[in-house]
């Protein structure tokens, strides 16, 4: 038996074992050489005037519109999402941006309020908080106090040497020490008045926390209760300009 291959005539039992195999089978050449195609989709879309379009590759005239890619039995394969002009782009990126900036201000409040009752798990710890921060001004502002009587002190025999000079100008030493005490004393009043403003400072940011911390305490969720606003830090206060120098009218 013989077979006839590209236009010649060749005995059977000169062929490859595998093309046998496939004569046997009834299987076309071409069909065995090359792996069959995946089935194509179909696009899908309903154009500007509201026609509804279908075709075997992306639809030109839904360019700017979504379309859909389905299987041949109908289901939804993927979406193609429209191609956006520059001014589309645009609002899209701003909108992205927003709603980016929206999710890490969720984020920061959510971890912010747990982070809260993790170090306050009651109001007890809370208040022990509060004491311990607002003990630390009030040593600041007992030692300005005890730093203003010792001023006072300290100027007492200044004064009384200065009434050996009445109508005249005093010596350039106790001039130089009276205007030194007081430009100490107006540095201390002035580091009082701060200490003060910030004591008020550190309750009102305790008060705050309080509040919220009462409302997460009894089951309100985290990041739920909006922005939290804590007063600012401090700016200190200037001291007051220096007194004009000393004189015998003292």
């Amino acid at each position: 038996m013989e077979c006839d291959v590209t236009s010649r005539r060749v005995p059977l039992g000169k062929l490859p074992l595998a093309l046998l195999a496939l004569l046997a089978g009834g299987l076309p050449l071409a069909a065995s050489a090359q792996p069959a195609k995946a089935a194509a989709g179909i696009y899908t879309c309903v154009d500007a005037n509201g026609r509804r379009l279908t075709a075997d590759r992306p639809i030109v005239e839904c360019a700017h519109k979504e379309q859909l890619l389905l299987n041949r039995d109908g289901s939804v394969r993927a979406v193609l999402p429209a191609t956006l002009t520059s001014e589309e782009r645009t609002e899209k990126e701003v909108r992205d941006r927003a709603a980016a900036e929206a999710r890490s201000a969720q984020g920061d409040a959510v971890r912010r309020d747990r982070n809260l009752m993790l170090r306050y798990p009651n109001e007890a710890s809370h208040n022990h908080a509060r004491e311990a921060a607002a003990d630390t001004v009030r040593l600041a502002m007992k030692a300005s106090e005890f730093r203003l009587r010792a001023l006072d002190v300290e100027r007492k025999p200044l004064l009384d040497e200065a009434e050996f000079y009445l109508g005249k100008p005093l010596p350039s030493k106790l001039k130089a020490a009276l205007d030194a005490n007081d430009a100490a004393v107006e540095a201390q009043r002035a580091s009082s008045a701060n200490q003060e403003a910030e004591l008020v400072r550190i309750n009102k940011i305790y008060d705050i926390e309080l509040e919220r911390l009462r409302r997460l305490w009894a089951g309100a969720q985290a990041g739920s209760l909006g922005p939290i606003t804590l007063p600012p830090p401090l700016r200190p206060a200037p001291a007051a300009s220096a007194k004009p120098a000393a004189s015998a009218s003292r």
